[in-house]
């Protein structure tokens, strides 16, 4: 059985979020905009940023690169953090530590020039191919 001295701190946390997530729906629900047929005109139903009047749809398609943007940066980011906290902790851990840091840099090499090589990082526009004559000599007009 845990003794609730152990988990006080937790069951604390646990209020003082659960307080606070009350708090704000609560403030958000009794101040913000009631949508009453008086409220509902132009003005509050199109988009607004920065004081610039929106001039076409926000569904915008963006090409894969973005996403793959996107995904370099957390796996690179998850690789970050993983080696700050070894850097912390590399006294500790001893060769082990050592030896499970460089496996792990290893495959993210491994994993890059993979992307590398399949061409996820060639993000300009493709080169143009010049086609070849089947005998490979260019005729002279």
């Amino acid at each position: 059985m845990v003794d609730f001295s152990q988990i006080r701190s937790l069951v604390v946390y646990a209020l003082v979020i659960g307080v606070l997530l009350i708090c704000m729906l609560g403030l958000g629900a009794f101040t913000g905009i009631r949508r009453t047929r008086k409220h509902m005109g132009r003005a509050l139903s199109t988009p607004f940023e920065s004081g610039i009047i929106p001039t076409g749809s926000a569904h915008l398609r963006l090409p894969v690169q973005y996403y793959l943007v996107a995904m370099f940066f957390v796996i690179f980011d998850v690789e970050t953090a993983f080696l700050f906290t070894w850097a912390i902790v590399v006294t500790d851990v001893g060769w082990i530590g050592y030896s499970a840091a460089v496996l792990f840099i290893f495959f993210l090499a491994v994993s890059l020039a993979y992307l590398w090589r399949a061409g996820g990082l060639d993000w300009g526009p493709l080169p143009r191919r010049i086609p070849q004559s089947p005998t490979g000599m260019e005729h002279a007009s």
